[in-house]
Formats: structure tokens, C-alpha cells, sequence
């Protein structure tokens, strides 16, 4: 499985916080699910349940939010665009450690599709499905996310899949 790492690493290089304390940030799979067909071939789909799980985080909730819906964009965009997904899809609980303090845990039904392919030599190669993509919500380039003048979370946007972009527009500095 791939995208618990992903994910894990997009929000380690997104937010400030936690890309000096990677060590806060928890992933584990819970509900796992392999599901397949009769159908000619060994291709199956991972279903699960990721809990990704920050510890001592006391960074604004915002700065984790927006980058994790721009990675659902990308990896998991089903999420966001059926209706009766999205109703229950990202679920979050927090203690409340100190007033600044919490303990923050985001659960998300995850899927990632595998394709089996028989070789002309008989053996089988594997490949970990992209999803299919969206029209672009925005220009694929760095992004940035403030409050006001603080700067809660950075990153890359992701290209739709297919698409090669070797660098991405800057973005002019707020600051």
C-alpha cells in the first residue's frame, strides 16, 4: 500500500510543525480489505480505513486540513466528489492536551487499486493504479496557506495524473 505513506509524507512536508517533528505524525491501517474478482487476471483493490493519528501537534487544525484535502485531490478524489461519500468520509477527533495541545486523529476510507499483468515470459508485473484524474481546481504550483501573515502550510499541488510538470510556479512571498 502506498498511500498511507504518501499521505504521511505530503502533511510532513506541508506543515511547518510537523516537518521538525516528523515523529508526531502516527499512520496505521485499520478494516483492511482485499477485494477481487473472478475475472481473468490477480488484479485486486485495497480498501481500509487509515487513521493518521498527530501527536502533541500544536499547530493551527487549518494548517492540516487544506493540505489534506489537496492530497485527496490527487489520491483519493472519489472522496470529495460523491456526495454520499463525503458525508462521512474524513472524520477527525481531538484531546485536548493543554490550550495550545492536542492529540489529533483523522480517520479516511482509503483505496488504491492493483493491476497484475501477465508477462509474454509468464511472469507477472505489478502496478499500483494512479486514480483517475480531475480537472484541475487550480494551476498546478507551490501552494501556500496563511492566517493572516502566519504561515500555516506548504506544498507542492500535484499535476493531474498523465501530466509532467518538471517544475512548478513560484509563489510570490506574503511575508
Amino acid at each position: 500500500m502506498n498511500k498511507p505513506s504518501s499521505l504521511k509524507q505530503h502533511l510532513i512536508a506541508a506543515v511547518p510543525e510537523l516537518r521538525g517533528n516528523p515523529d508526531k505524525v502516527l499512520v496505521f491501517i485499520d478494516q483492511g480489505r482485499i477485494r477481487s474478482t473472478t475475472a481473468p487476471g490477480l488484479s485486486f483493490e485495497y480498501t481500509y480505513t487509515l487513521n493518521l493519528i498527530l501527536t502533541d501537534y500544536a499547530g493551527h487544525p487549518d494548517a492540516v486540513a487544506v493540505p489534506l484535502l489537496a492530497w485527496l485531490l490527487t489520491h483519493q478524489p472519489d472522496l470529495m466528489q460523491n456526495i454520499e461519500k463525503m458525508k462521512d468520509a474524513i472524520q477527525f477527533e481531538a484531546d485536548i492536551l493543554a490550550d495550545d495541545l492536542v492529540d489529533l486523529a483523522i480517520t479516511l476510507p482509503l483505496t488504491e487499486r492493483v493491476i497484475v499483468k501477465r508477462q509474454a515470459d509468464g511472469s507477472h508485473n505489478i502496478e499500483h493504479a494512479a486514480e483517475p484524474p480531475l480537472t484541475e481546481h487550480w494551476p498546478v504550483t507551490a501552494m501556500q496557506l496563511y492566517a493572516g501573515s502566519e504561515l500555516l502550510a506548504e506544498w507542492n499541488s500535484a499535476p493531474p495524473v498523465g501530466v509532467d510538470i518538471e517544475t512548478p510556479h513560484p509563489v510570490p512571498n506574503r511575508g
